[in-house]
């Protein structure tokens, strides 16, 4: 069952804490805010990979079906999230696609980046529960923010880049920091 790729084509914020280029205790981990357009692309591929699990499972009819892989989260925005190991890291890239090497860059919630992921049917050990899950494949990073702090496939870094091409925005070498401005209002005292 060949995969597709599914692409942000317009950069996504980043939202909550992120382990991208520097795993915590938990391992690497990505999570942020799409739109309902490329969920409703999800959803016919879910279903399509869901078929394929359902024809693997050891008592179909004892099976325990997982939720999506997506969380809405207000009205068109859904929240995704990945996490991978060492082995199988996607390649993170800026605007111009050189890769991204320094993994002390902060790559906190509420910096944009382009994503290119593939959805994944799954079935547990225990031979009676499964679902989909989302690998990413890479990542190009747009515009760094400053508030707060996967199957990679068959891609190399230069394949990431040609997938997504060049756009403006943030470069490794020279970093576009966007400062935020927070408010202090009467009821923070």
């Amino acid at each position: 069952m060949p995969q597709p790729v599914f692409k942000t084509d317009e950069p996504v914020i980043l939202d909550g804490y992120q382990a991208v280029m520097k795993p915590s205790k938990f391992g690497y981990s990505l999570t942020a805010l799409v739109g309902e357009d490329l969920v409703s692309q999800l959803e016919p591929d879910r279903e399509e990979s869901l078929k394929w699990a359902e024809g693997k499972l050891k008592n179909p009819k004892r099976s325990v079906l997982k939720p999506e892989p997506w969380e809405e989260v207000a009205e068109g925005k859904y929240k995704v999230k990945f996490s991978w190991q060492e082995d199988n890291r996607p390649p993170v890239v800026d605007t111009e696609g050189t890769v991204i090497t320094d993994e002390n860059l902060p790559i906190y919630g509420g910096s944009r980046c382009k994503l290119a992921f593939k959805q994944k049917p799954y079935i547990l050990k225990d031979g009676i529960t499964y679902g989909t899950s989302l690998k990413l494949i890479g990542v190009q990073l747009v515009a760094l923010n400053t508030d707060a702090g996967v199957d990679g496939g068959d891609l190399s870094s230069a394949d990431v880049a040609d997938l997504f091409g060049t756009t403006t925005g943030f470069k490794a070498g020279a970093p576009n920091v966007t400062p935020t401005v927070s408010q202090v209002s009467d009821d923070d005292f």
